[in-house]
Formats: C-alpha cells, sequence, structure tokens
C-alpha cells in the first residue's frame, strides 16, 4: 500500500488533538491524498492546531465521537477510506486515576465499536485496507532502573487505568485482526513533544508557567525518567509502518531520550533564563520557581522501549536532537502565545495534570 498514492483516502481520528494534528497538516501538505479528521473536540481538541491547512480542498473536518455507530458508517458509506489512523484516546492519566470509568468507555468500548464498522466495511468493500492504531509505552508498566527497555514481545504490565484502557483497545484490536482478519498494525510510542501540545502536558506547562512567573510543580523528588520523542518523529515513524509494516505486528517508536523530568525541567528553566529574559517576571533564575509536590498514585518510575525493530525493518530511528528540539519547542511556546492563551481563556485554567 503506498501512501502518497494520488486519490487515497485517509481518516484520522483524534486529528485536532497534538499527535493527530500534526498527522493531519503532514498528510494534507505533504501529499495530494484526501484527509478525513474525525474529532468530537473534547478537553484537549483544538481547531486552532490546523488552521494552516483548514481551507485546503484535501481536507475535511467531522465533528464527531467514534463510538457514534450510526454516524460513522455514514461517514465511511461516504468517503470510502483506505486507511484509518486512530489517535482518538482520552489520554490524561491523573484525570483517569479520578475517573477511570470515562476513559475506559473513550478507549475501549468506542474503539472498540469504530473498529467494529471499520470491520463490516473492509469485509464488504473488497479492497486493501489498513486499520493503524495508535497506542503507548505506558502498557508495559514501570521498567526497573537496570532492566533494558521494553521490546514488542514484553508482556503488558499497565499500571494507571489510563495505561490500563490503552492496553485493552491494544488486546482488542488484536483479537478482530485474528478473529475476523481486519488488517491491523499498532504503534506504542513514548513521551511526544513539540509544538501546539496541550498545556497540561509536563514541557508546555513549564515553559508557559515560567512566562507567567506561576510555580514549576515537579512530582516527588522530580526522578520519574521519561524517554522523549519529538511529534515530527513520530509522525514518520508511523508513516513507515503505514506504507511497509507487516499487518498483525506492532511497533515501538520511541525517542531513545531518557531523561528525568526534573533534569528536562532544568534544561528548559536554564535555557529560557538564558533567551528569554526580557520576558520573565521578577526572579532571578527560573529554578527558583520549582516546587515539589506531593507525587501521584501509582506514579511509574521509568518508561524505556526499544526501538530497535523499526531500525531493523525500516531504517528509522530519530533524527531530532532532544536539545535542539526542546529548544525549538521553547521558541514555539514563546513566539505562538496566540495559541495558547486561547485555551488558558477558555476551558482550561493550567492545573497540572499529569506527566504524559
Amino acid at each position: 500500500m503506498t501512501l502518497l498514492e494520488k486519490q487515497k483516502t485517509i481518516l484520522v481520528t483524534g486529528g485536532a488533538g497534538f499527535i493527530g494534528s500534526s498527522m493531519v497538516r503532514n498528510l494534507v501538505s505533504q501529499s495530494d491524498n484526501l484527509i478525513i479528521n474525525i474529532d468530537s473536540l473534547t478537553y484537549s481538541g483544538n481547531l486552532s492546531s490546523l488552521k494552516e491547512i483548514q481551507d485546503k480542498e484535501n481536507y475535511k473536518f467531522l465533528n464527531l465521537n467514534i463510538g457514534n455507530t450510526n454516524q460513522i458508517k455514514k461517514v465511511f458509506l461516504k468517503y470510502e477510506p483506505d486507511i484509518i489512523i486512530n489517535f482518538a484516546a482520552e489520554s490524561h492519566v491523573d484525570k483517569s486515576i479520578d475517573s477511570p470509568n470515562i476513559f475506559f468507555e473513550t478507549n475501549v468500548m468506542q474503539t472498540l465499536n469504530f473498529a467494529l464498522v471499520a470491520k463490516d466495511y473492509w469485509l464488504d468493500a473488497d479492497k486493501d485496507f489498513l486499520f493503524h492504531h495508535v497506542s503507548t509505552d505506558e502498557v508495559y508498566g514501570d521498567i526497573p532502573k537496570n532492566n533494558p527497555p521494553s521490546n514488542e514481545a514484553i508482556a503488558y504490565k499497565p499500571s494507571s487505568p489510563y495505561a490500563a484502557s490503552k492496553a485493552s483497545s491494544d488486546h482488542m484490536l488484536r483479537a478482530l485482526h485474528r478473529t475476523y482478519g481486519l488488517p491491523i498494525t499498532i504503534s506504542n510510542c513514548s513521551n511526544n513533544y513539540g509544538p501546539y501540545q496541550f498545556p497540561e502536558k509536563l514541557i508546555p506547562h513549564i515553559i508557559i508557567n515560567i512566562l507567567m512567573g506561576k510555580q514549576l510543580p515537579v512530582y516527588g523528588d522530580g526522578s520519574q525518567i521519561r524517554d522523549w520523542l519529538h511529534t515530527n518523529d513520530h509522525i514518520a515513524g508511523i508513516l513507515n509502518i503505514i506504507e511497509s509494516g507487516q499487518i498483525g505486528d506492532t511497533y515501538n517508536i520511541g525517542g531513545n531520550n531518557e531523561l528525568s523530568n526534573l533534569h528536562v525541567i532544568e534544561m528548559i528553566c536554564d535555557f529560557m533564563d538564558k533567551n528569554f529574559k526580557n520576558k520573565l517576571n521578577n526572579f532571578n533564575s527560573s529554578r527558583e520557581l520549582i516546587s515539589f509536590v506531593t507525587d501521584r498514585p501509582g506514579h511509574d518510575k521509568r518508561y524505556a522501549i526499544d526501538t530497535s525493530k523499526m531500525l531493523k525493518v525500516f531504517n528509522w530511528k530519530p533524527k531530532i536532537e532532544f536539545i535542539d528540539g526542546l529548544e525549538k519547542t521553547v521558541n514555539w511556546y514563546v513566539e505562538n502565545e496566540w495559541w495558547w492563551s486561547e485555551i488558558l481563556d477558555s476551558k482550561y485554567q493550567m492545573n497540572r495534570q499529569g506527566n504524559k
């Protein structure tokens, strides 16, 4: 299946979110394919992230919930998609601790309903078809400090309700593949960062709080290890899988940048002090704003995934060095206050929600 072949129809779910909008911008601007973006615009969905492509002839936005079976059936019948890229999910770990039922409703039941529509459509359509499902490294659970990163053969061991809901959806899609033959691929990614990320996430949260002179909350002692992946590298990895991945296979996409949360925060502080001192409020160093707060329940200490399969199969590896990607991300948030200030003025008040 050639992704960039003319007249393909690609249906992206969750395409107004952080990673989904990055995929949509890429596909609309880099190909002549028809891109259908389905998003229910709950919480972190933001059409402002798509302004640059919203009027393109090969782009269509539909404000729909993927669990609305009747409406989704109509979309499949009307647009006859060749490829599905499923980003739609509730993804805020802290919120999953407070309201786990919402996460299982969205990430499991609604995903199941959507996948069943896709399955029936594929069986009737009699054409090349692919359902790519985007998942997370959190399904592998907490990785002990001295253990190697998790590869695709490692058993799932999710810790949070969010991770458990994503693990459930992964297994469910594999079951649909095994039982009905639904052509699927799955990717598990590490922590993404880059422009257009919702302000609750660690990196934009810290940048914006520094600009506003607010405290920088750090869970526990900040020693939690995360592997950081620029969203552009993530999108490139997914496109490799869609182009030539093995049907039924799973692929880990990571940045190979294991860093503690505290170290990342300090990097942001130092870069902003050096380059944006004139924009900062009355403090000598941004590090003065760091405030250690009570850790969240069941907080995993380390996530790490082995990306050697991506290198072996596709010759893919992340191209963006973390320091370069981080500095460009900081610059973007400083230069694009219009984007995040709209969010702060509307539905979100900068309450820290989690590290993912």
